[in-house]
Protein backbone atom coordinates (compact mmCIF):
# COMPACT_ATOMS: atom_id res chain seq x y z
CA UNK A 1 0.00 0.00 0.00
CA UNK A 2 2.86 2.44 1.11
CA UNK A 3 4.75 1.71 -2.44
CA UNK A 4 1.90 2.30 -4.18
CA UNK A 5 1.20 5.30 -2.25
CA UNK A 6 4.72 6.59 -3.26
CA UNK A 7 4.14 5.95 -6.97
CA UNK A 8 1.36 7.69 -6.88
CA UNK A 9 2.77 11.09 -5.34
CA UNK A 10 5.62 10.78 -7.73
CA UNK A 11 3.51 10.71 -10.73
CA UNK A 12 1.33 13.53 -9.41
CA UNK A 13 4.48 15.54 -8.88
CA UNK A 14 5.72 14.92 -12.11
CA UNK A 15 2.61 16.10 -13.92
CA UNK A 16 2.58 18.83 -11.77
CA UNK A 17 6.01 20.10 -12.93
CA UNK A 18 5.65 19.50 -16.25
CA UNK A 19 2.42 21.25 -16.66
CA UNK A 20 4.65 24.13 -14.61
CA UNK A 21 7.45 24.05 -17.66
CA UNK A 22 4.53 23.43 -20.50
CA UNK A 23 3.73 26.81 -19.01
CA UNK A 24 6.89 28.30 -18.76
CA UNK A 25 7.82 27.46 -22.18
CA UNK A 26 4.28 28.95 -23.51
CA UNK A 27 4.94 32.29 -21.51
CA UNK A 28 8.90 32.61 -22.89
CA UNK A 29 7.49 32.30 -26.41
CA UNK A 30 4.37 34.48 -26.21
CA UNK A 31 6.82 37.01 -24.73
CA UNK A 32 9.43 36.06 -27.20
CA UNK A 33 6.97 36.98 -30.30
CA UNK A 34 5.37 40.29 -29.07
CA UNK A 35 8.96 41.47 -27.53
CA UNK A 36 10.58 40.45 -31.43
CA UNK A 37 7.71 42.47 -33.27
CA UNK A 38 8.30 45.38 -30.26
CA UNK A 39 11.63 45.69 -31.29
CA UNK A 40 10.97 45.92 -34.91
CA UNK A 41 8.15 48.39 -34.73
CA UNK A 42 10.55 50.70 -32.52
CA UNK A 43 13.62 49.73 -34.40
CA UNK A 44 12.27 49.51 -37.80
CA UNK A 45 14.07 46.08 -38.64
CA UNK A 46 14.33 42.55 -37.04
CA UNK A 47 16.29 41.27 -34.23
CA UNK A 48 19.21 39.85 -34.72
CA UNK A 49 20.42 36.26 -33.20
CA UNK A 50 17.10 34.79 -33.56
CA UNK A 51 17.29 31.69 -36.74
CA UNK A 52 18.71 28.54 -34.93
CA UNK A 53 22.62 27.73 -35.72
CA UNK A 54 21.26 25.04 -38.01
CA UNK A 55 19.46 27.13 -39.59
CA UNK A 56 15.61 27.95 -40.56
CA UNK A 57 13.21 26.20 -43.06
CA UNK A 58 10.97 28.35 -44.53
CA UNK A 59 7.73 29.04 -46.48
CA UNK A 60 7.30 33.05 -46.71
CA UNK A 61 3.49 34.64 -47.61
CA UNK A 62 4.91 35.73 -51.06
CA UNK A 63 4.77 32.32 -52.09
CA UNK A 64 7.14 30.29 -54.31
CA UNK A 65 9.94 27.49 -52.52
CA UNK A 66 11.09 26.47 -49.63
CA UNK A 67 13.68 28.89 -48.38
CA UNK A 68 16.73 27.90 -46.07
CA UNK A 69 17.71 30.59 -43.90
CA UNK A 70 21.19 30.67 -42.60
CA UNK A 71 21.70 31.91 -38.78
CA UNK A 72 23.50 34.75 -39.55
CA UNK A 73 21.44 36.20 -42.07
CA UNK A 74 21.36 39.82 -41.38
CA UNK A 75 17.41 41.31 -39.93
CA UNK A 76 14.84 43.11 -42.77
CA UNK A 77 15.26 46.53 -42.27
CA UNK A 78 11.91 48.78 -42.92
CA UNK A 79 11.09 52.40 -43.81
CA UNK A 80 7.71 51.80 -41.20
CA UNK A 81 6.76 48.76 -39.94
CA UNK A 82 3.47 48.71 -38.02
CA UNK A 83 2.31 45.30 -37.91
CA UNK A 84 0.61 43.92 -34.81
CA UNK A 85 0.86 40.05 -33.39
CA UNK A 86 -2.37 38.84 -32.57
CA UNK A 87 -3.87 35.30 -31.02
CA UNK A 88 -0.45 33.55 -30.10
CA UNK A 89 -1.04 29.59 -29.41
CA UNK A 90 2.07 27.77 -28.19
CA UNK A 91 2.35 23.92 -27.93
CA UNK A 92 4.88 23.01 -26.02
CA UNK A 93 6.77 19.60 -27.66
CA UNK A 94 9.38 19.17 -24.81
CA UNK A 95 9.02 21.58 -21.85
CA UNK A 96 12.18 24.47 -22.38
CA UNK A 97 13.59 22.89 -25.41
CA UNK A 98 10.68 22.99 -28.30
CA UNK A 99 7.73 24.55 -29.25
CA UNK A 100 5.18 25.48 -32.26
CA UNK A 101 3.48 28.60 -32.30
CA UNK A 102 0.75 29.30 -34.45
CA UNK A 103 -0.48 33.28 -34.56
CA UNK A 104 -1.80 36.38 -36.64
CA UNK A 105 0.32 39.28 -37.87
CA UNK A 106 -1.78 41.82 -39.23
CA UNK A 107 -0.82 45.61 -40.34
CA UNK A 108 1.05 47.32 -42.68
CA UNK A 109 4.98 47.55 -43.90
CA UNK A 110 7.44 49.17 -46.26
CA UNK A 111 10.50 47.24 -46.45
CA UNK A 112 13.86 48.91 -47.31
CA UNK A 113 13.83 48.81 -50.72
CA UNK A 114 11.30 47.11 -51.55
CA UNK A 115 7.10 47.87 -51.98
CA UNK A 116 5.21 49.19 -49.33
CA UNK A 117 2.50 45.96 -48.42
CA UNK A 118 -0.75 47.00 -46.99
CA UNK A 119 -3.45 45.12 -45.94
CA UNK A 120 -1.14 42.49 -44.73
CA UNK A 121 -2.62 39.77 -43.31
CA UNK A 122 -1.18 36.41 -42.67
CA UNK A 123 -1.19 33.32 -40.40
CA UNK A 124 2.01 31.69 -38.80
CA UNK A 125 3.77 29.44 -37.43
CA UNK A 126 7.04 29.21 -36.15
CA UNK A 127 8.87 26.40 -34.37
CA UNK A 128 11.44 27.13 -31.20
CA UNK A 129 13.59 25.68 -30.28
CA UNK A 130 16.24 26.54 -27.25
CA UNK A 131 20.00 26.90 -27.88
CA UNK A 132 22.11 27.82 -24.83
CA UNK A 133 19.16 28.87 -22.95
CA UNK A 134 18.12 31.51 -25.80
CA UNK A 135 14.89 30.51 -27.98
CA UNK A 136 15.65 30.11 -31.47
CA UNK A 137 13.65 29.69 -34.87
CA UNK A 138 14.19 26.51 -36.37
CA UNK A 139 11.59 26.49 -39.20
CA UNK A 140 8.27 28.77 -40.19
CA UNK A 141 5.91 29.18 -42.03
CA UNK A 142 3.57 31.87 -43.11
CA UNK A 143 0.89 32.05 -45.18
CA UNK A 144 -1.83 35.21 -46.39
CA UNK A 145 -5.38 35.21 -45.03
CA UNK A 146 -8.08 35.05 -47.50
CA UNK A 147 -8.24 38.99 -48.88
CA UNK A 148 -5.07 40.15 -47.07
CA UNK A 149 -1.53 40.08 -49.35
CA UNK A 150 1.99 38.70 -47.72
CA UNK A 151 5.22 39.94 -48.88
CA UNK A 152 6.41 40.94 -51.80
CA UNK A 153 9.99 39.08 -51.09
CA UNK A 154 10.69 36.50 -52.90
CA UNK A 155 14.14 35.40 -51.28
CA UNK A 156 17.03 36.17 -48.76
CA UNK A 157 19.63 38.29 -49.62
CA UNK A 158 22.77 36.49 -49.52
Amino acid sequence: MKKKFLILVSLMTFAAVSAHADTATEQAIKKLIMDNNAFTKQQLKGQEDTVSSEGSLEFWSSGGLLHNVSADVDPQEFESFAIDVKHIQVITLVPGRAAVAHFYSEGSMNPKNGPAVHGYRTRATQVFVNEDGKWKVRAAHWSPIAGGSGTSAVSVEE
